[in-house]
């Protein structure tokens, strides 16, 4: 353990390995986002193979935001008690395994509640990722880590997605299962090996510890973690009785309805409806995550940018979120153009505003009263990804022969639906206290 009296790390040049830590949320998240999108890039030959028609590739598109959803919470207490080097190394290697299982499946069954499994095991991974960074950044970086990690739900999909297809092509459908599972085991294992809290990692000096706390870091968290194992039912009405957090829930259910139209109906948008063939949709369809992944940077870069000049944290956090919800209301655009460049382009802005938006759980950070860090990201990735569950299901029953028009009027209007509920509900931005 340090001294981590601030006199100590005095004429001390603060170490980095915060950003080591950054450097593995962002391979975790580029590993979690290729197991989310997996069944997605496999959908169109799946489906044909297997005999699945629309309305059940609905459901089983949907399956994983079931118990993703409904895990949060119980996830979110875990959090609170478990310390995240375990419990995301767990939480990693199961739910690979759930996925790299995916490629034995033969029919609808097996799919269903294989991906009920994923989505169950992977529901702590984002309140892990929140109470990392609240532990390890001050509030002066902390925009810029959880956008630098957030982007890579992106980049991997940008550049993974063309590879995937083309081995999909080539060998088949369960390549993509077996491929995506198998690394994530090796992470896991990767993961418990390298991740340490600020206190206990040996590259960590008293300077940075200093740094981080002196910030607004939480880099004592750990110390101060609930040894309680019971569930309080006080906490989670803490949690749902405040009104700027349900501005958070709610906007977050608006702004990952794009995101979970990216990551279910798109590639089948594209080849069944918009007919492009499958190897220039994986091609194509990269440019909108390539454009997500620098809305995200340069989300966080702006965010903190706005924070050291001195601009309130409300607005600092509030601009790019709610411009960027603004800017990914132009999906709608898509409707109105016929060309495959043409539909890419608002696809891509669309997708480029959703990026920019979603350092939400920066929000998070600053809101969540301390003690229940967990159980607030919790409720918030719960009710946030209640539309892995709707929106699947939704396009599914929008969707009429050949017109997609309604599924994608469906997105913009969440997007502007989530605008106004980060700038009018959440109002000020200040740590909630119990």
């Amino acid at each position: 353990m340090h001294n981590n009296n601030t006199a100590v790390a005095c004429g001390q040049a603060p170490s980095r390995s915060r950003f080591f830590v950054m450097l593995l949320l962002f391979v975790t998240v580029v590993i979690n986002y290729l197991d989310r999108s997996n069944l997605a890039i496999a959908a169109p030959l799946l489906s044909r193979d297997l005999g699945i028609d629309p309305v059940r590739m609905g459901l089983v598109l949907s399956a994983f935001g079931w118990t993703y959803a409904a895990m949060q919470i119980p996830g979110g207490w875990l959090i609170d008690r478990v310390q995240p080097r375990l419990l995301y190394a767990l939480a990693i290697g199961l739910w690979s395994l759930a996925t790299l299982l995916l490629g034995f499946v033969g029919g609808f069954i097996g799919l269903f509640f294989l991906r009920l499994a994923v989505g169950a095991l992977e529901a702590p991974s984002y309140p892990i990722n929140n109470r990392v960074v609240t532990t390890w950044f001050p509030e002066s970086e902390r925009a810029s880590a959880i956008g630098f990690y957030t982007s890579g739900q992106f980049v991997g999909l940008a550049f993974l997605t063309p590879l995937l297809i083309y081995l999909q092509q080539t060998f088949g459908w369960q390549t993509v299962f077996f491929l995506t599972g198998g690394i994530g085991i090796l992470w896991a294992l990767v993961w418990y090996a390298l991740y340490r809290e600020p206190g206990d990692s040996r590259a960590t000096n008293d300077a940075e510890l200093a740094l981080i706390r002196e910030g607004g870091g939480l880099v004592d968290l750990g110390q101060r973690q609930s040894r309680d194992k019971r569930f309080d039912w006080k906490d989670l009405r803490c949690v749902l009785n405040k009104r700027k957090l349900w501005g958070l829930y709610l906007g977050q259910f608006a702004l990952t309805s794009t995101l979970w139209f990216f990551l279910t109906w798109f590639p089948t948008y594209l080849v069944q409806y918009r007919g492009l063939d499958f190897i220039k949709a994986g091609f194509l369809g990269s440019l909108p995550f390539l454009a997500a992944f620098c809305g995200v940077i340069c989300s966080g870069l702006l965010s903190d940018w706005l924070v050291r000049r001195g601009r309130s944290l409300g607005l600092a956090r509030k601009t790019p979120i709610i411009g960027g919800l603004l800017i990914s209301s132009s999906i709608i655009g898509a409707n109105y153009v016929e060309s495959p460049g043409a539909i890419i382009f608002f696809l891509a802005l669309a997708f480029f505003g959703n990026g920019l938006a979603s350092i939400t759980w920066s929000l998070v950070s600053a809101l969540a009263p301390e003690r229940l860090l967990g159980l607030t990201g919790g409720v918030f990735n719960f009710i946030g990804n209640l539309s892995a569950v709707s929106v699947p299901i939704v396009i599914g029953l929008l969707v009429r022969g050949d017109d997609f028009t309604p599924a994608i009027t469906y997105i913009a209007a969440m997007a502007l639906l989530g605008a106004l509920c980060f700038g009018v509900v959440v109002g000020k931005v200040e740590r909630i206290r119990e």
